[in-house]
């Protein structure tokens, strides 16, 4: 992994976190980075779809028709979408939706300079052109020169977590730093800055503030990237942007290359952070799901279940009708925004019986929307899929009798996040004493 350089001619990590937090002080102060209006506050008829009971979406989400209206302010036709075939439908559209941000952001009152962009946000030809020089770097063949990193990475947290002794957060020192540092290792982020990278990526999913909070971290953090890629065009790392600097620097700009880094740190740290950390709480509420993975067992059955039982991206970037059409028999008009709940599709009927609980290896013909589906379906799905195919066995043979130090309905889960995920998750690694008498 490459440290930031102590060279005057590049901005040092410290110097970096400092414009950070100029840039956010500027925005406290009204001057350009805080957003207000009638969206900095949803209300809860619009956030519903990101609440959940315990692990499970509210039961007024699965009560939803396959496709309703959702309630938003401005005076902005919006359409939500719940189950399994309405959402493939619409996520797998290459003509009837766009994913252009920029069809939305002007009757939000956003500037061109505001907008997120980035691969996600992208239509063809340009979303075809990115994603096709990116693509290659997240094959399992190209993946395969980061296990040993990610497998070094559990095994120094597992061991952190060893010498704390007492209850230790499995968020802090487990779910979180194995993605971010797997990211960072990915991307050729300097170590320095690894933990402005992930306030970065857990900003960037909370609604709570306000619907222009999300913005204002997917800004701050494309104006660190483009920073780092402007170091790397002096001299290109080992990572993924020094690969495309070198593979395809004459075809890419300093904001695509920054777009690029941001969708990989979107789609690759607080997503797996959470999965880590909701698929342990699983593991220990549910012990006879760990137990085949303590005897050697592969845990790919198992991480396909979580993945979709789970479904932590609780809604799919949003979708613009660039016409009239019928989505499940409901009339859907040009301009009109279109939301996809992936977390009540995978629970949906559809899939088969049972689907509010875990079972492994369960016969069905249909694949999970975890990581979306069409063009735009996660490009990082298979660094995901590695990143919990090693941490979870490690964890339960490391710590096979660890427990919630705490009882797991009191546990502090985000209220209204794209990602739904923990804030905190304590937990005890050593067996109970025994019982006197």
């Amino acid at each position: 992994m490459r440290i930031a350089s102590a060279d005057t001619a590049r901005p040092s990590a410290a110097l970096r976190v400092l414009g950070w937090l100029a840039r956010r002080f500027a925005g406290s102060r009204g001057e350009g980075w805080s957003f207000g209006g009638s969206l900095s506050m949803l209300p809860d008829r619009s956030l519903f779809p990101l609440f959940r009971e315990g692990l499970d979406p509210v039961p007024r989400l699965r009560e939803q028709p396959p496709v309703s209206r959702l309630p938003v302010p401005l005076g902005i036709r919006a359409w939500l979408v719940t189950g399994y075939e309405p959402v493939r439908a619409v996520l797998g559209s290459t003509d009837g939706f766009s994913n252009d941000f920029g069809r939305f952001a002007a009757r939000i009152g956003l500037t061109a300079g505001q907008q997120p962009g980035g691969l996600g946000m992208a239509d063809p030809p340009m979303h075809t052109r990115l994603r096709r020089l990116v693509t290659p770097e997240f094959t399992m063949h190209r993946l395969a020169r980061l296990q040993p990193r990610i497998d070094a990475i559990v095994t120094e947290r597992l061991e952190a977590m060893a010498r704390i002794g007492g209850p230790v957060d499995l968020w802090q020192e487990f779910a979180l730093p194995v993605p971010a540092l797997t990211i960072c290792e990915l991307l050729g982020v300097p170590y320095a800055d690894r933990a402005l990278v992930q306030r970065f990526s857990t900003a960037r999913f909370d609604l709570g503030d306000g619907a222009y909070a999300p913005l204002d971290a997917i800004r701050e953090s494309r104006a660190y990237l483009r920073d780092l890629v402007a170091d790397q065009r002096r001299d290109p790392g080992e990572g993924l942007i020094g690969s495309l600097i070198r593979g395809h620097g004459d075809e890419l700009d300093d904001d695509e290359l920054a777009g690029l880094a941001d969708g990989v740190l979107t789609g690759g740290l607080e997503t797996s952070a959470s999965m880590l950390a909701l698929g342990a709480l699983v593991l220990m509420t549910q012990p006879e799901l760990a137990g085949p993975l303590r005897a050697g067992e592969p845990a790919d059955a198992l991480v396909e279940e979580l993945l979709r039982y789970l479904t932590v991206v609780q809604v799919a970037f949003p979708r613009f009708a660039v016409r009239d059409l019928d989505v499940a028999g409901v009339s859907i008009k040009a301009g009109d925004v279109v939301m996809c709940s992936l977390s009540a599709a995978d629970r949906d009927d559809v899939l088969g019986p049972g689907m509010d609980r875990i079972e492994v290896g369960r016969p069905t013909s249909r694949s999970h929307l975890a990581f979306g589906h069409g063009l735009h379906r996660c490009v990082g799905a298979e660094l995901a899929r590695m990143e919990l195919r090693i941490a979870y066995p490690a964890l339960v043979r490391r710590f096979p009798a660890m427990r919630p130090a705490v009882d797991p309905a009191g546990l502090p889960t985000r209220r209204a996040s794209i990602v739904f995920g923990l804030d905190a998750l304590p937990v005890t690694l050593e067996p109970a004493p025994p019982a006197l008498g």
